[in-house]
Parts: structure tokens; sequence; C-alpha cells
């Protein structure tokens, strides 16, 4: 009788570390949670000029990573652009898909944006801690109120103009997305008006363009779990534990905020595309948790056009222009951070916010996340310009840097999961479209 050997058993968990990428994200940064928390001012072990050193170091992977995706990120978007665009095969069919798409990303923001001002509103976050100390343990002091600056009727058609690239080359060198987007759209345009044996050879060379950049973003996937564990452990070997107690309203808040998109995006899931939520969420996890590691949409979107396309079968026509654009000018969870960081910092400090300046900083929200890069630390960087449009001092973003790369980390999840999300309610609305003609 033959008796099964159970001498070496492999537990499940190991298993799931050494085959499944996103496994190994979440032990990384379980791991560099620990030895962040060990290298901190909490355990006090190790002195703080030693543990910069050392988390130094650690960020090496971290660095890399993020160095080799913005080394191909613009050849990848404007190749996958064009090539996403011309797939469509009319023109008929890319002003429904096109404007389809702004009228989705403007609408998910605009309930974003709402889901973030209620919540703020209910909750009053900035009412519950004490200003004088807060700003005495950031070290500010004496924050005079700003003007807000006001829109002016001048300013909307130089805006307009510019966004049409004058030089693309100078665009490609400053990484000027939304310019670059505009010349990919145009030159996409033009290459379905033309005939196939005269776009061909330059669609060929696109392909080749993006298949290389795609091999080159599967070198760096596997930096990714040594990538997070070295920037928990600094996180939190620089910030301590403690440090984050203080803003943990205003914290619990915004991933209050976030996890309520979430639901709306499983909500457009459930009715709109009829997908089981168990097994599309589970499709989604590796590029959520990679998008939750390293704080850059850019970083996960080689990432999120595989998984569409391999995982949820989606048409390439749709995930290769969808992902994009999306991971450009579809931040939900940018925008719901902003208006909510702007409410607080308000609450905080005594600001009164009528009607028109909500709506104000609402179209500066949504305006400011469009063409914003998608990288680390970005949205920080835009709400300093939305807090001038709300009559709050800049200065006061300060507050908020200790604890904005975990939100940061949180809110480029949900902007990932809205791009894959936007991916199938494109890709069913085609299928539907397609069926109807058919009939």
């Amino acid at each position: 009788m033959a008796i099964k050997s159970f001498k070496y058993p492999i537990p499940q968990i190991t298993y799931l570390v050494k085959k499944k990428l996103w496994a190994q994200v979440l032990f990384a940064l379980f791991l560099g949670l620990v030895i962040g928390m060990i290298l901190g001012p909490e355990v006090g072990i190790v002195e703080k000029n030693t543990a910069e050193i050392i988390t130094d170091w650690l960020s090496i992977p971290a660095n890399l990573f993020l160095k080799i995706i913005q080394m191909i990120i613009v050849p990848l978007i404007f190749a996958s652009i064009i090539r996403g665009l011309t797939s469509s095969g009319s023109l008929e069919h890319l002003q429904k898909l096109g404007l389809g798409a702004f009228l989705y990303f403007v609408a998910t923001t605009i309930i974003a944006l709402t889901i973030g001002i209620l919540l703020v509103t209910a909750i009053e976050p900035g009412n519950l801690i004490d200003s004088s100390l807060i700003r005495e343990s950031f070290g500010i002091e004496n924050i005079e109120p700003v003007q807000s600056a006001e829109l002016s009727i001048q300013d909307i058609p130089q805006s307009i103009v510019g966004i049409i690239p004058s030089n693309p080359l100078a665009s490609f060198m400053s990484g000027e997305m939304l310019s670059i987007i505009v010349f990919a759209i145009i030159v996409g345009v033009s290459l379905i008006t033309l005939p196939k044996e005269s776009s061909k050879p330059i669609l060929d060379l696109l392909e080749s363009v993006q298949r290389f950049t795609l091999k080159v973003v599967s070198w760096a996937m596997r930096l990714a779990p040594f990538a997070a564990f070295g920037l928990m452990a600094s996180i939190t070997s620089k910030l301590g534990l403690s440090a984050l107690t203080g803003l943990g309203a205003y914290m619990l808040t915004v991933v209050a905020g976030l996890f309520v998109m979430i639901f709306v995006y499983m909500l457009i899931i459930k009715f709109f595309t009829k997908r089981p939520l168990s097994s599309t969420f589970a499709m989604m996890k590796d590029a959520q948790l990679l998008a939750f590691s390293t704080s850059s949409s850019a970083a996960v979107m080689p990432l999120s056009i595989k998984t569409a396309e391999e995982k949820m079968k989606v048409k390439p026509k749709v995930s290769q222009f969808i992902i994009p654009l999306g991971a450009t000018i579809n931040m939900d969870g940018t925008a719901l951070y902003q208006i909510i960081a702007v409410f607080f910092l308000a609450q905080l400090f005594n600001i009164d916010l009528g009607f028109t300046t909500i709506l104000l900083i609402s179209l500066t929200a949504i305006a400011a996340s469009i063409g914003a890069p998608s990288a680390p630390g970005t949205g920080i960087v835009i709400l300093s310009t939305i807090l001038i449009a709300a009559g709050i001092p800049p200065i006061a973003v300060v507050l908020l840097l200790g604890v904005d790369r975990i939100l940061d980390m949180t809110r480029t999840m949900v902007n990932v999961t809205g791009d894959l999300t936007a991916c199938l309610f494109f890709d069913k609305r085609i299928h539907i479209d397609h069926t109807s003609n058919v009939k």
C-alpha cells in the first residue's frame, strides 16, 4: 500500500509568496513596516543618522524601479494610445469611445468629489484637533491668510491653446503628459484616415515600441517586492507610528471616502458589466497592490493593461486606449483626497467655505487632476494650487506631509481600480453595440 509522504509539506502562504506577485508585495510591505519600526524613533535601537543611511540603501530598489518606469513610460503611453485609437478601425467608433470615456471620467470624478464633501462635512475631522498644538508640533507659526485666486475669463483661451504642443519633442523631454496625449490623439486620428498601406509601417514601428517597453517593464517588475519593502521601511522609520496618530481622524476620513469610491466601482461592475464581484476583484489584486506599494498610476499602467487583456479578456482596442488615458486624467482617488484635505485644513484654521468657494475648488480639483504626472507625491503638489483657490495658506500643506505618503498609496490603488473598472465598462458597451449592429 502506497503511503503519501508529508515529510516536507509546503504551507500555502509560502507557495503564494513564491509564486504570486501580490503576495510578495504584501509580505514585503509587512516586513518593511517591522524593519521601519525597529529603525524608527519609538524603539530607539538605532541612531537617527545611522537609520537614515540604512533606509537610503534599502530604498535603492524602489528608486531603481521608479526610474526604469519613468524611463519608458512616455514612449509606452504614446504608442499605446495611438495603437488603441487606430484599432477602433473607424472615426465613428472612435468618436463614441472617446466622447464616452471623457464623460465617464468626469462623472466618476464628480461622484468622488461629492463623496468627499459629504464625509468631511459630516465627520468634521479638522474640529477634532487642537490647531495650536498641531502647528507647534510641526513648527508652523503666524500663518497669514491669503487672498483666494480668482478665475479670469481671459486665462481660459490661453489655457485651451496651451494644451496643443507647439513642440512635441519638448513635451516628450519635459514629460508634459497632457500635451503628449493630445499629440498622440492627433497622430492616431490622422492615421485612421490614411490608407492602410500608408499607416501600416508606422503602426508596426509603434507595436515594436510597445513590445520592448513592456519587456523592460517585466524586468522592472522583479524589483517590485524589494521596492515595496524599501519604501515602507523608509516611511515608518522616518515618521514613526506615534507621529501618525495626531492626524488619525483626517486619515480615517480619507480612507473611508476611498473605500466608498471602491463601492461605487463595485456597483458599476455589478450592474453595468454584469460580472461577478469576487472573481473580478481577484483579477485586479496584482495591479492594486503594486499601485499601493509604488504610489504611481504610471508605474502600474503596463500591469493594468496586461491584467485587463489577459485576465479580464478586455479587447486591446479598449484597454490600450482607456488605461493610458485614465492613468493621466482619471484620478478619482486623488480628487476625493484633495477635496477632503481642503475642507480639513479649512476646519482646522476656522476658514468658512461658501458655496461659490466650494464650487471653485471642486472645478479646480477636476482641472488640476487632468494632465497631472502619475508619480508619487503629485497629489500634494496639486493640493497647494487648490488651497490658494480656497483662500487657505499653502504653507498649511506641511501639516499633511507626514501622512501623505500612506494616503498616496491608498488613493493610487483607487485610481488604478477606477481605470480597470472603466475598461470593463467600455468593453461591455462595445460588445452591446456590436451585438445590436449584428442584429
